[in-house]
């Protein structure tokens, strides 16, 4: 009896541990296999964000400059800032006009400095402009500001005052074809006064404590806001924009077909140079 009883409980403990095993209908049971299944797709996720990080920083290291705008290295630097002057060099500058003032033909281009547009402009069609038409006396462009990419107007202020201010010193197209080239980000708020300052000393032969203090002179925001109104009469609402026509003549609004194309820019510009 005592025997009988005794393997009965035994019986009863083998069912009750086989009931606990099993769960309500054989749920328990499964549950270390999907804890493995969740912890090895957990560690496929980490994995995957993982290489997600490195890929962008790999990205990062192999773009030609930052977020931040200004090159990392120094041989970057002046790569960029040699780029530049091989464009430049020779032409004369006035404020913000590159080119002989007594050129027959003039081009007015409004840009903002944070406009990648523009920069799509500065790299491509411009750079043969300047080698056909400005570089042998017959074509003078005008710099104006016109307001478009950057995202608040303090900053687009001191942005284009501080090209003005280059101006000061005609150095005016060496400060924003560096800037053009060195653009950060759009909408990062990479333009700071430690931005601007480091592309002002790329900038070469520019007295940095006499273009600080022409940043202050109340002349140069008078000229931004004086562009801003010529746009608005002119009609134009997007940078980069265009008038062209005989110097001292009336200007038009140059139609272009490419911003890397020069050929439009050609045409317009061949048709103000006849008599």
């Amino acid at each position: 009896m005592g025997a009988g009883e005794q393997n009965l409980t035994r019986k009863q403990q083998r069912e009750r541990a086989r009931g606990r095993s099993a769960g309500s209908g054989g749920v328990a049971a499964p549950e270390p296999a999907s804890a493995l299944r969740r912890r090895r797709l957990n560690q496929l996720a980490g994995t995957l964000v993982a290489g997600i990080v490195i890929v962008g920083v790999l990205v990062a290291l192999m773009s030609n400059g930052s977020s931040t705008g200004i090159p990392r290295s120094s041989a970057q630097v002046k790569a960029t800032v040699a780029g530049v002057n091989a464009l430049l060099a020779g032409i004369p500058q006035s404020g913000s006009t590159l080119g002989d003032p007594r050129a027959p033909v003039t081009l007015q281009y409004f840009g903002d400095l944070e406009c990648p547009t523009c920069r799509e402009f500065t790299l491509g069609a411009l750079p043969a402009l300047i080698r056909t038409y400005v570089r042998a006396g017959r074509l003078k462009i005008e710099y104006r500001s016109l307001q478009t990419a950057t995202a608040d107007s303090e900053t687009f202020r001191t942005q284009q005052v501080a090209a003005l201010a280059a101006g000061r010193q005609n150095r005016m197209w060496t400060f924003l074809e560096l800037f053009y080239r060195e653009q950060g980000e759009e909408g990062s708020g990479y333009v700071t006064e430690r931005y601007l300052h480091e592309l002002a000393g790329q900038v070469p032969g520019l007295d940095l404590a006499g273009w600080n203090a022409s940043r202050n002179d109340s002349e140069l925001a008078a000229i931004v806001a004086a562009d801003a109104r010529a746009a608005r009469s002119a009609g134009l609402m997007s940078t980069p924009s265009f008038l062209v026509g005989k110097t001292m003549g009336a200007a038009h609004v140059l139609e272009y077909g490419s911003l890397t194309d020069p050929s439009s820019f050609d045409a317009a510009i061949e048709r103000q140079l006849k008599p």
